[in-house]
């Protein structure tokens, strides 16, 4: 009696991406995200934050700070920001805010916007105000990570800014307990704000004992602390951030 054909074996199907605690999950495709300096750029800081913060994997893709547009960029002379930019799954997404959006979504479980409505609603609403304000602060304490000015005199616009800062920080610690601005987890909050607590460090700005240990809570991060350290080793210096105004 003739044997029976066997039917062809099939492939065995390939093992999803893990991420780092082992689970398969969609958003850790192949990402890269395209910065500028590390230690001029406060948008580049907050974008690189947001990723590291939502656990994604991805590669660095640095533009040179010497670039006339990048220039443009951190000398806020530009009309649009470009960087950093997020490509990730055949998206870009080159807006701060809008990373932070994105990831918020591809990447729901690492908690970037807090899981209570109105706490939800809080966290976009200071994000925005960063995104869209403070802007004699942006220009009178320009981000700069290698340099230190003590008793660096602030001029009145740009300390109506801190304190408004200060405010922001004083409630969202009260409301929601710390250690970050939304309670036990790092928010989108704490990325965007992340680059004042270095302006205020670089600046030697004073501040009272609660923001003062927010700010140092943030430096003492790990993602902190790398970046700071790339930033110390860049080669390239503009000439009008390493001047005291």
């Amino acid at each position: 009696m003739a044997e029976t054909a066997k039917a062809p074996a099939r492939p065995a199907p390939k093992a999803p991406a893990a991420t780092h605690a082992g689970k398969p999950s969609a958003a850790q495709a192949g990402a890269t995200l395209t910065i500028t300096s590390k230690n001029y750029s406060s948008w580049s800081l907050r974008g690189w934050l947001l990723a590291r913060f939502a656990g994604l994997d991805f590669e660095e893709h640095v533009l040179p700070p010497d670039d006339p547009s990048t220039r443009a960029e951190i000398l806020l002379l530009s009309s649009s920001i470009l960087v950093p930019c997020l490509t990730h799954n055949g998206i870009r997404v080159w807006d701060t805010l809008a990373i932070g959006e994105y990831l918020h979504e591809v990447c729901p479980e690492a908690g970037l916007l807090p899981a209570d409505v109105k706490a939800r609603a809080h966290c976009r609403a200071i994000c925005g105000e960063m995104h869209s304000g403070f802007s004699a602060l942006r220009s009178a304490l320009p981000m700069n990570l290698r340099s230190h000015f003590p008793g660096f005199k602030v001029w009145s616009r740009a300390q109506a800014d801190i304190d408004r800062i200060v405010a922001i920080w004083h409630d969202c610690l009260a409301t929601y307990g710390g250690p970050y601005l939304f309670g036990a987890r790092r928010t989108m909050a704490d990325a965007m704000y992340a680059p004042v607590c270095t302006r205020f460090a670089t600046y030697d700005v004073k501040l009272d004992p609660v923001c003062q240990a927010y700010c140092e809570r943030m430096l003492g991060q790990p993602e902190m602390k790398a970046w700071i350290k790339a930033a110390k080793a860049e080669p390239i210096d503009i000439d009008e951030l390493d001047v005291e105004f």
